[in-house]
């Protein structure tokens, strides 16, 4: 694309040795100023590159300063060999100054500086992020998730999936987190809700005969943040599919999933090639301790409650034990510091043997286990010579959580995960139903509109806590990527289950009525998940915390402090809305 010449006549990264000894206007801000007396050096940087300005003449230096904006006109030289700079693509080059004129001057103190923004605290960083996004590293992430998010629309186009875009203004609905609702000025009392997710339009999009949709949906949620989730918003590449099964969601997730990360990935790291493994909950909240598996750990957690039933070791009576092995003896101070993370995540201790040469075992529990049992327990933890097994007991909740961190401590102290990797796992089978922990009464796990494993009949004749739903996650490295499920299309079923979760059919009538009347409509069977595009790109990034790749972030306490947000509005405001705030 040709550019004006009011401002600049080409990008920096176009300029190469070939414009030798040619004019050239360029623009760009002033990164830094090195005087040497008598000649004066700027590096000129805009979005797509740096470029060494000279000037002879000093006068042209007057009343600039780093990181005002500035339009430069000269001539392209050759730099003095002794001189290049290997680590920027016009390091062999530079432009001697003729003209130069300030554009956008900067009248105050920088808050801080530019190249080294990412050690300052964020605090400061997002009330000035137009500042930070000026910086190459987070300008880079930001280009990083344009080509990425670039990616999933054309992947998406190709496997015959329409984009479809879907109000961010609908009806609030009991969907899980906590609604952001945004008062009618036409209707008094009444309020809109921004979208926790797409999900009724999704599934009316099917109902429609869209067939398959995708977008790259936004989604609100007012819940707290953590280093994989940002407060407010998020995205998602969010996809249905008609007439399709678990197995044909899973094929386009692989499909997809596998084509981002093999070609954004770092170089040198390896992804998981389809088809994923599968992993049902409980599977993966046994052998992991938890719903999101990490697989580049290669520990795995065994359940010895059975056993220990048969032993008169007290602490672990009528408790469910959990147990990790690890091969090679381990220090004292080894153990120390395990017993001190274990008491730090609220554990009451962690037992632990080890295995000698000749299979006997050694360590505080040892005495509690029959010897006409030791063989068993050898057989049941598949224990060797040099081995240590370390031993979890709790309520099942807990026991599987501790293990769970405990595997993942073990991995990480003994640095036997696996580097430069995403590992993928699918993980199914979820409970449709829990017990609320205060009414202990059933109430749906995840997704309510999930479709019961057994339909109608398993929701009319089993335990509620019994049945499954056809849900699944897509999991990379410990951290949860998307969640889909096969959708109920049935609206018996629909009517059934939300029953069993507390809704009359009236209040399915009135929070969830568009979908309670299309179903009445000839609904095709459908299913669908939705990655999370902000950690997609946070794990191929590296980034410990998700606000690095994101434009302009909500801080940790969920304000935007750039903007100034959430901020009062006046009385005006707030009277056309039928509002009056409690002081």
């Amino acid at each position: 694309m040709e550019l004006s010449t009011l401002y600049r006549e080409c990008t920096l990264d176009q300029i190469t040795e070939k414009d030798i000894a040619g004019e050239r206007k360029v623009a760009g801000w002033v990164e830094n100023i090195r005087d040497h007396g008598g000649v004066s050096f700027i590096d000129l940087r805009d979005r797509y590159g740096v470029l060494q300005i000279v000037m002879r003449n000093t006068q042209l230096l007057k009343g600039i300063g780093r990181e005002d904006c500035v339009s430069i006109t000269g001539k392209i030289e050759k730099r003095d060999e002794e001189t290049y700079n290997p680590r920027i693509p016009t390091g062999t080059i530079e432009l001697e100054a003729h003209t130069v004129e300030i554009l956008g001057k900067v009248t105050g103190q920088l808050p801080f500086e530019i190249v080294t923004s990412k050690e300052t605290r964020e605090e400061l960083r997002l009330k000035y992020r137009y500042l930070d996004l000026r910086n190459r590293k987070v300008l880079d992430n930001m280009i990083f998730r344009s080509r990425v998010i670039q990616f999933l629309r054309e992947k998406m186009t190709q496997l015959g999936f329409m984009e479809v875009q879907t109000p961010i203004l609908c009806a609030s609905s009991p969907e899980g987190a906590r609604d952001y609702i945004v008062p009618s000025r036409h209707y008094k009392g009444k309020f809109y809700a921004l979208p926790q997710a797409p999900q009724q339009y999704k599934q009316l999009l099917m109902v429609s005969g869209i067939d398959k949709y995708f977008q790259i949906a936004p989604c609100f949620r007012d819940e707290d943040a953590r280093a994989d989730r940002s407060p407010g918003e998020f995205y998602q590449l969010d996809f249905e599919m008609s007439f399709a099964t678990q197995e044909d969601v899973f094929r386009v997730g692989e499909e997809v999933l596998t084509a981002a990360f093999e070609k954004f990935a770092p170089e040198g790291y390896a992804v998981t090639k389809a088809p994923y493994p599968v992993i049902s909950y409980k599977r993966a909240m046994l052998e992991f301790g938890t719903d999101k598996p990490d697989l580049r750990n290669p520990l795995r957690i065994i359940d010895l409650s059975e056993f220990f039933s048969k032993c008169a070791f007290k602490p672990f009576q009528n408790k469910t034990v959990r147990a990790v092995r690890i091969h090679g003896l381990q220090s004292k101070g080894f153990h120390e510091k395990m017993l001190k993370f274990a008491m730090g995540i609220g554990m009451a201790g962690l037992g632990y043997l080890e295995v000698q040469e000749d299979l006997s075992f050694k360590g505080p529990i040892d005495k509690f286990i029959p010897d006409d049992l030791k063989a068993e327990l050898r057989r049941l933890a598949d224990l060797a010579p040099q081995d240590t097994i370390f031993f979890i007991a709790d309520k099942e909740r807990r026991a599987a959580d501790y293990a769970g961190q405990i595997r993942t401590e073990l991995g990480e102290r003994l640095e036997i995960c696996e580097k430069n990797a995403y590992r993928f796992c699918f993980v199914n089978d979820f409970p449709m139903f829990e017990l609320d922990e205060e009414t202990k009464k059933p109430v749906f796990t995840h997704n309510p509109f999930s479709m019961p494993q057994g339909g109608l009949k398993a929701l009319c004749d089993k335990d509620p806590l019994e049945i499954l739903a056809y849900q699944y996650d897509i999991v990379c490295n410990g951290v949860e990527l998307s969640s889909g499920a096969v959708r109920n299309h049935s609206l018996d079923v629909m009517v059934k289950a939300f029953e069993i979760a507390g809704y009359d059919e009236e209040v399915l009538k009135q929070k969830f009525g568009a979908l309670y009347n299309a179903f009445q409509f000839g609904a095709p069977p459908h299913a669908g998940m939705a990655p999370g595009v902000d950690r997609m790109i946070m794990l191929l990034r590296n980034e410990q915390n998700i606000r690095e790749v994101i434009a302009f972030p909500m801080s940790g306490s969920a304000q935007d402090l750039m903007c100034g947000s959430p901020g009062e509005v006046t009385e005006q405001q707030l009277r056309e809305v039928h509002i009056k705030v409690r002081k």
